[in-house]
């Protein structure tokens, strides 16, 4: 860009002399004057007035002189726009798009980063590189520099200069990167696309190594874990599956993409408790009417190969300027080569967008993410646009709203209500399965009516392999126009979220009704004094203080029961159970001190016993869980006990672990070869069976709403497994290996190999205190039911008693 001044000059007119900016494009040269009410020269004369408008174009010889304010710079202007000319006029489009490249790179190579731009004179560069900042329609080249406190990107023409300070989020596209800065910074977000990925993973990994102790990770199992628990909303979760899947504002062939919720435009109240009112979020938008799915299907299935079932895309840059064509006018003339649409095509009214949704033949688009914003003027014509006349006579204005929405502020916050709600909670997921999930291609997506055309798709057509460079252009510019599938982020299916009402879960019908009757009772009242009281505790987990240490064995203590250190106690405090190394297990009589009888039941060392309404549960290395008939009254009183097997659950490996969900419904097992395997008790068939450790599994446990499962083992990590889905939605990767644990579903008190006791938030899946405990392996935990005594024993052959400080 540079400021000179332009006399323009025709038959008809004098010179006229104009001071302004001159930008040279790689297609094009445009004037921009600064008296705002002069148009900018662009071959076609746009903004006339400084308005907003179709482009005006002017036949006939013209004559334009550009005079510089800086001279020296003359020659180097004319050289580059003899270079574009000739790139121009070269025949096919493929070599002139490879001309203009090049002139691009040897120009960006001829230059380098301006160090006087740092805000600190003390300010020492680390790595500098070219790239392109990526805005809606404009790619800007240049130069980008990060120092040991700044990001900068300088373009090649010097304005404007960007710095980028505090960053706090970071993503990593295909060649590109994108920062997100804290909303406290005076500067905005940026989109680098590179040349090089090698030079994006350079930068990447500086800045997340400067990073590491600033920001939470960014997965999209961290925030599936904070949403699943209602620590983000709905709206926040699907800004972030978004940026995961390499959505950007500033990208319109990749723009985040929102579900439509609300099927009700044209009732004068908005029903939110009636399910009526909500779109069905199991299906794309193309297979919610039946008859036109119908006609779709018939198509495909008489379609050669490659078969697609629907025509158009669901997101695409077209139909993101359909939505903002009255914040972003200029954005739609230029992808519209000058021109507005005709009129009765434009976003009039949003029932009247719904129902073309429905019932189009080629429309199948979803929202963007500012209907459930707060920001209303892209429904209202703010800046007096012409956009035409419809055909009954009326002028394109604001969009019409529904009945319900009193004006276009009302309307969006209906919007974020209705995505709020507990009907778009419970059903959330089953969208996400098919745009970021398992639904998004394959047999899934076949089966689910949502397979589009193969060039949507990331991977779907290898560009680079296309030898004939018109037929690439070709390619790419149809990928960009046509929309983009999201990438895929889940494999299998995402879990539902937790909300109050427990009996809407979508399972299957067994273990729907499993996980509903594993949830406790007093999950269900918020008042309840006990719950109040677990939840002061855990809030205060990190203030333990030690109550008593005591040292009263002669080796390693594996595993606490209270009174007496042993491995389990009978609900009569009569008897105390021991599981053993020798392939038994063993029942004393706490009043006589003596054994009371033997169960042998296994092949191998008894790992691990559990003990529920007259049932033991026994894991064995012998790779079997059994459950037998043990009536703890029977054992107390020494009558002849019967151990009658209930029930045995075969596994491929030893077992080393087992837990039962509150109501004793499910069972999960962890093996020594990693594998983590979920369990109905009536079933000896396995529900879930996921290898979620590279080795042995030292502990497993329900939260304490049955919906989660936390494992750890050798491998050093947390493990959070969904129930219902079986999905590995959380890994948490520790320092040192951690062997046991409690939690209450979303913190964790965990004893590792150096004896400390960690406190872990798996919302953000970092430790957020340490507590020096053990001298050695912190082996196993206790705590009571009100989570206000805890208990810990080690190979240090300590017992140390632990309470929460409030």
């Amino acid at each position: 860009m540079e400021d000179l001044t332009c006399s323009g000059k025709d038959r008809k007119h004098h010179s006229i002399r104009t001071s302004g900016s001159l930008k040279i494009c790689s297609k094009s040269i445009i004037f921009e004057p600064d008296d705002a009410v002069k148009p900018i020269l662009k071959i076609y004369l746009i903004k006339e007035e400084n308005m907003v408008a179709p482009y005006k174009y002017e036949r006939g010889e013209k004559k334009v002189t550009f005079q510089l304010e800086v001279p020296g710079k003359t020659e180097d202007i004319v050289q580059i726009l003899l270079q574009l000319h000739r790139a121009s006029c070269l025949d096919k489009l493929g070599d002139q798009t490879a001309m203009v490249a090049a002139i691009l790179q040897s120009r960006l190579a001829r230059t380098c980063f301006d160090k006087n731009s740092f805000q600190h004179v003390t300010e020492n560069p680390h790595m500098e590189c070219v790239a392109e900042m990526v805005s809606p329609l404009v790619t800007n080249a240049g130069h980008v520099c990060i120092t040991d406190c700044n990001l900068y990107f300088q373009p090649m023409n010097s304005y404007p200069m960007h710095s980028y300070v505090n960053l706090c989020v970071f993503t990593v596209c295909v060649k590109g990167l994108e920062v997100f800065c804290t909303e406290n910074d005076l500067c905005s977000d940026i989109y680098l696309k590179f040349y090089s990925t090698k030079e994006r993973d350079e930068l990447y990994y500086y800045i997340a190594t400067f990073l590491e102790n600033h920001i939470a990770e960014c997965t999209a199992e961290s925030y599936m874990l904070q949403w699943q628990r209602g620590h983000i909303s709905n709206y926040q979760y699907l800004l972030h599956l978004n940026n995961l899947a390499d959505r950007s504002v500033n990208d319109l062939s990749q723009y985040p993409v929102f579900p439509w919720v609300i099927s009700d435009y044209s009732s004068t109240q908005l029903d939110l408790l009636n399910p009526a009112s909500f779109r069905d979020l199991s299906k794309p938008i193309g297979a919610l009417n039946t008859e036109r799915l119908e006609r779709l299907l018939e198509r495909y299935r008489d379609m050669p190969e490659p078969h697609f079932m629907y025509g158009s895309h669901y997101s695409s840059p077209g139909y993101v300027l359909f939505y903002l064509v009255r914040v972003a006018p200029e954005h739609m003339l230029c992808l519209q080569n000058g021109r507005f649409d005709q009129a009765d095509r434009m976003f009039n009214s949003v029932g009247e967008t719904w129902k073309n949704c429905l019932e189009g033949g080629t429309d199948f688009k979803e929202l963007i993410p500012e209907f459930y914003g707060s920001d209303s003027s892209f429904l209202k014509n703010l800046l007096g646009l012409n956009l035409g006349r419809r055909q009954g006579g009326g002028r394109v204005e604001n969009v019409e709203l529904p009945p319900w929405a009193s004006d276009p502020d009302d309307f969006l916050e209906k919007m974020r209500l209705a995505l709020e709600c507990q009907y778009v909670s419970e059903h959330l997921h089953e969208w996400i399965d098919l745009i970021f999930g398992y639904k998004q291609r394959g047999s899934e997506a076949v089966a689910a009516h949502n397979v589009f055309h193969p060039f949507t798709y990331e991977g779907g057509v290898d560009c680079d392999s296309i030898e004939d460079p018109d037929q690439k252009i070709a390619m790419l510019t149809q990928i960009l126009e046509f929309g983009q599938t999201p990438r895929q982020l889940f494999v299998t299916p995402h879990p539902q979220r937790i909300t109050p009402r427990f009996h809407n879960l979508s399972a299957t019908p067994s273990l729907s009704s499993k996980l509903v009757n594993s949830v406790s009772p007093s999950m269900e009242s918020f008042e309840d004094l006990t719950e109040e009281s677990k939840k002061m505790a855990w809030s205060n987990m990190n203030k333990l203080a030690l109550q008593s240490c005591h040292k009263i064995h002669k080796e390693a203590v594996t595993g606490i029961a209270v009174a007496l250190s042993s491995c389990l106690m009978l609900p009569d405090d009569k008897i105390v159970v021991c599981s053993s190394w020798d392939n038994n297990v063993y029942f004393y009589s706490i009043a006589y001190g003596r054994r009371q009888d033997t169960l042998m039941g296994h092949d191998d060392a008894v790992s691990h016993i559990c003990w529920r309404d007259d049932k033991l549960y026994t894991a064995s290395w012998d790779s079997t869980v059994k459950i037998w008939k043990c009536v703890a009254d029977d054992i107390s009183s020494n009558k002849r006990t019967q151990f009658d097997l209930l029930a045995e659950f075969e596994h491929e490996a030893g077992v080393n672990t087992l837990d039962l969900s509150p109501a004793g419904t499910l069972l999960a097992t962890g093996t020594k070869e990693g594998t983590l395997t979920l369990w109905d008790i009536a079933s000896p068939l396995p529900l879930n069976q996921l290898t979620c450790h590279s080795g042995k599994i030292h502990q497993v446990a329900f939260s304490p709403d049955s919906r989660h499962i936390l494992s750890v083992g050798e491998d050093s990590c947390l493990v959070v497994t969904d129930v219902q889905t079986g999905m590995l939605i959380a890994t948490v990767h520790a320092e040192q290996e951690q062997r046991c644990f409690c939690w209450d579903g979303n913190t964790v008190l965990s004893g590792g190999m150096s004896g400390d006791l960690s406190v872990w938030d798996l919302l953000s899946s970092k430790v957020i205190h340490k507590i020096p405990a053990h001298s050695g392996a912190v082996t196993c935990m206790w705590m009571n039911e009100q989570c206000s005594t805890i208990i810990t024993g080690g190979v240090d052959k300590q017992i140390i008693l632990w309470k929460p400080e409030y």
